[in-house]
Order: C-alpha cells, then structure tokens, then sequence
C-alpha cells in the first residue's frame, strides 16, 4: 500500500493543527493514528505449508469493511494492512519491519504462528509496537514482564492439552499414547501440557512422540510408527494440511485409537472434509467458540448475525470452517480495545485497555465463556469444551473446563 508522500505531509500537517486545539488528542502523536484513520498491520500465510490459515485475515479484512461502512470506530476508519510470510520466519521478519517502518501501523494484530510470530517478538517489544491477539496459542504470549507489547488470545496449548490429559485418564487410564507434533515451539508446548497433566503416569502411558517439519511432504511414515508403537490413544498435534494427512493415513492402514485433535485443525471444511468424514468420526477436540455446523445454535442471534455478515461482507468465505468464526471473533475483541482506547490510541493505552478486560463477550465464544486479562495476566480466554464428531458435525459435551 502505497501513500502519496505529499498527501501524508498534509495529514500530518492537519493532525498537528489538531492536537493544539484539542486538549488531550496526544494520539494523533502516534504511528498509524490520524484524526480520521487508525493503521493496524497484519502477517498470515496465504502462501505455503499453512495457507489454510488465510480466510482468518480475509475474515478479520471483511469485518473492517463492515465497520468502515458504519462509519468506523470513533469516527476512524480502519486500515488493515495485511501480508504474506508464507509461513516463514524469514519472510515475518521482513513483512513486520515493513509494516512497522514503512507503513507506519499503529499495532500488529492477529498475525499467524508460533515460530513465525516468535521471530519478530523481540523486535516490537523493543520498538514498543503492540503485539496484539497473537493468532497463536503458545505459553510464550503470556509474559508481561519480559514481553509488554505481546498478548495472546486463544486458549494456550498447553492448557488445552492438561484438558486432553484429564480425559485420558478418566477415560483410558491404561491407555497407550502415541503423539505426532509439529517440530517447533507449537507442537513441543502440548507435549509439555500433555506430560504435565499426566503427572508421575506420563512416562509409562506416552509410547511414542514423533516429530515432523512443515517442510516434510507428508507424515505417512510418523502414522505407520505411531500405529507400530502399539497406542492405542493419539494426540494429533498438527496444522491443517498435516493434520488431515494423520486422519487419512490412519483410516488406511486400519489404525483406530483414540483420536484427540488439536483445536487448531479442528475446521470441519479445511481439515476433517479432506480427510474424509467417516474417517473423522470419533475424533475429540476442545473448543471455545461456536461451531456453525452446531444445529443447537440454529435460532441463536449471533449465529444469524455472523451468517448475515458472510453473506453481505465475505461472500465466497468458507461456512464451514471455524476460521471464519475465529477471524470474526478475534476481529470484534481488537474492536472491543480500540473503542475502549476512545480517543486515547496510544500503544502504551492500547496494551493498558487489552489488559484490563473484565469477563467481556465477544459474539461466537461459548456460553460461560469470556475475555479476562489483567496487567501480570496475558491470558484473555482459559476455558475449553470437549466435542466429538459425529461424521457429520461436532457435538459438544461434558462441562466448560479451565485448565489447572
């Protein structure tokens, strides 16, 4: 996106001329804040091994234009600028500094993966750039000592891998675990949240971790060694692509255990109807936000209003799969924040907003289920629902649960 060099110099101009007559408009100091516009920067895969994960910005994109079209957020219009790092550190290096030196965001919001978000953490904390909602669940978000300018959103892996931990044992107390990860930080915290809520039993009921890289081809080889190793119990922690492979290769070669699938694959349309539906069946997950497919949810208001936003703002979006949902849900949290901020949109009010939340709902998460922060609590959502899959649908059960 590129900017008319003489029509920044006038905006500045103008937002100069205000802050001398409006007391208190110290924002219009701040990168990627005008009197009229507010900048927010963005890395998503729309390329490579996690291209999947790209509705969830174009998601976030349509409901901007929504709000645009409403007339913004205290009169500012919002400018997403959105760019793909394929998945690649590398790349999140060069896009962040792009966004945050040449395009001048206020914030990054959203951007996608553990490895890739992990190198540009310590760049924008030093530069003080809010880091914010982070579309990753790994427990390195939550550190407002070392890390300020970072914040999460979704519940943190190894939370919901204690939850998983929970049902083993109540479920397959003598169950034989076999575990298939992601080789980086992602994969390693659910193996470490799985041991941990197994406790002094995790030695004797884990069989098999394999890993894998997102450079791999497939993960055919890990599946037959995990159906080898004699588990009877499998923890699939993998990214969509990945993660619909193990569900197939599994109903290939017979294999029938226990099958616990992280939430991040848990998209009905962009992993279980490539894998196979019947091949899904009886697949576990844990949830925090509704589920479309969900005919309990059929007269619900926020699932009228989400489809009527599909339709009218993000028509060609995918019904089906839960990354609209999360793209939309996590879109509304940032909107919670910045109309919170009011005409306050300085980053240091910014993260203050963000960590002061107070069991506030956005549309689409769970019933019972809501945002709370604090300053030495980066955490917003902490609670999770266990669901199985019909073949069809997923069907939630049991209580909401937090992890200890």
């Amino acid at each position: 996106m590129h900017h008319n060099p003489s029509r920044r110099a006038v905006l500045a101009g103008a937002a100069g001329l205000a802050m001398t007559i409006a007391a208190g408009a110290h924002a219009q100091d701040t990168p990627g804040v005008t009197d009229t516009t507010i900048r927010i920067g963005n890395t998503n895969p729309y390329s490579g091994p996690a291209s999947a994960y790209s509705v969830i910005a174009e998601t976030i994109r349509a409901w901007f234009d929504k709000l645009n079209a409403e007339g913004g957020i205290n009169g500012r219009t919002l400018e997403f600028i959105s760019y793909d790092d394929a998945y690649s550190p590398p790349k999140t290096v060069e896009q962040t500094r792009r966004l945050v030196e040449g395009d001048e965001v206020l914030l990054v919001f959203a951007s996608l993966g553990t490895a890739t978000n992990s190198a540009v953490h310590d760049y924008l904390n030093e530069r003080g750039v809010p880091q914010l909602f982070v579309a990753s669940g790994a427990s390195k978000w939550g550190d407002p000592e070392g890390h300020p300018w970072t914040m999460a959103w979704q519940p943190v892996y190894t939370t919901e891998a204690d939850i998983y931990a929970r049902y083993i044992l109540e479920n397959r107390p003598e169950g034989r675990i076999g575990v298939l990860y992601q080789n980086d930080d992602y994969g390693k915290d659910y193996l470490d949240g799985l041991r941990a809520g197994l406790g002094d039993k995790a030695d004797s009921m884990i069989v098999a971790a394999l890993p894998y890289e997102t450079t791999d081809a497939t993960i055919d080889s890990q599946i037959i060694n995990l159906k080898a190793s004699g588990a009877d119990v499998f923890l699939n922690v993998a990214t969509p692509k990945f993660a619909a492979q193990a569900i197939r290769k599994a109903a290939e070669i017979g294999w029938e255990p226990l099958h616990l699938l992280n939430s991040v694959s848990q998209s009905v349309g962009a992993v279980l109807e490539p894998a196979g539906l019947d091949a899904s069946r009886g697949i576990i997950s844990a949830a925090y936000l509704k589920d479309a497919g969900d005919p309990q949810w059929a007269d619900d208001e926020e699932m009228a209003a989400w489809r009527a936003f599909m339709d009218e703002h993000y028509p060609d979006g995918d019904r089906n799969s839960n990354l609209t949902v999360y793209g939309y849900a996590v879109a509304q949290a940032l909107e919670h924040v910045l109309r919170t901020a009011g005409d306050d949109l300085s980053r240091e009010n910014i993260m203050k907003v963000a960590a002061g939340m107070d069991n506030v709902h956005v549309p689409m998460l769970l019933p019972g289920i809501s945002m709370t922060t604090s300053e030495s609590d980066y955490f917003p959502l902490q609670q999770m629902q266990l669901m199985r899959f019909t073949g069809e649908r997923w069907e939630l059960f049991g209580d909401i649960i937090a992890g200890s």
